[in-house]
């Protein structure tokens, strides 16, 4: 752009125009730099501690658990709005197992509570306030008389001695030296005269029973076996028992 006002020293060109500078009101565009942006991390963090404190806080019934659904439902949030996936799914696991394991604590208290509750004695009544007679009571019966209880060990002694017999098949003796035998079952002298008075055997078909196993695996002559039968350091029968083997031993 030129203005009509000649140039000096005679010459007749134009003047150029002088550059004009934007107003002040022009508006200029600005230019902003991209900003990458990084996903927030707040929630993948906050279900990673939660994961971390229900952890920790496992073993406690109930609050255990609801740690650990707080911490599961805060990664799963995390995960669904794009945080931090590592620690969303840390905290999502860390509480899952919280939960899991607060649920199965919970569950054995519970039933312990109850089979505590069901071996509770029952509860004691007093008892009723009877009237005396105005008349004399006939005579009732005699009450039968109770059987003793069995002790306990008498009855341990007893299944022994039905083992020995029915799979071992030994003597009557054999068997209640084995019960009293302090390398043995080491049972009092009296729990196992009980076990080998009331076991059911026949012991003749156990001295049979042993008869056939030394004749089959030891190839033993007739005698020889009846010597075991009866030796007090074999089989401990009485002679009786080592006769009926012997008469049977090929029957």
């Amino acid at each position: 752009m030129t203005t009509p006002e000649p140039l000096g020293g005679g010459s007749q060109e134009p003047r150029p125009a002088s550059p004009t500078l934007p107003s002040a009101n022009a508006t200029s565009e600005t230019i902003t730099p991209a900003t990458s942006s990084l996903p927030s991390k707040g929630l993948a963090l906050a279900a990673l501690i939660v994961g971390i404190a229900a952890f920790l806080f496992g073993l406690i019934p109930v609050f255990g658990a609801l740690v650990g659904v707080v911490a599961i439902v805060l990664g799963i949030v995390a995960i669904r709005k794009n945080q931090s996936k590592g620690m969303a799914l840390t905290g999502i696991i860390l509480g899952s197992v919280a939960a899991l394991v607060s649920i199965g604590v919970t569950a054995g208290l519970g039933a312990v509570v109850n089979s505590s509750t069901d071996t509770s004695p029952a509860a004691v009544t007093a008892p009723s306030e009877t009237t005396e007679p105005s008349e004399p009571a006939e005579e009732t019966a005699a009450a039968e008389p109770v059987a003793p209880a069995v002790p306990a060990e008498y009855k341990s002694a007893l299944s022994k001695a039905d083992s020995y017999s029915n799979s071992m098949f030994m003597s009557k003796a054999g068997v209640f030296d084995q019960l009293t035998s302090e390398f043995g079952e080491k049972f009092s002298p009296e729990a196992a005269q009980y076990a080998v008075d009331n076991v059911k055997a026949d012991w003749n078909a156990n001295a049979l029973a042993k008869a056939k196993t030394y004749q089959e695996s030891m190839s033993m002559s007739p005698e020889a076996i009846r010597d075991q039968l009866t030796s007090a350091y074999g089989e401990k029968f009485t002679a009786e028992e080592a006769d009926y083997a012997i008469q049977n031993l090929n029957g």
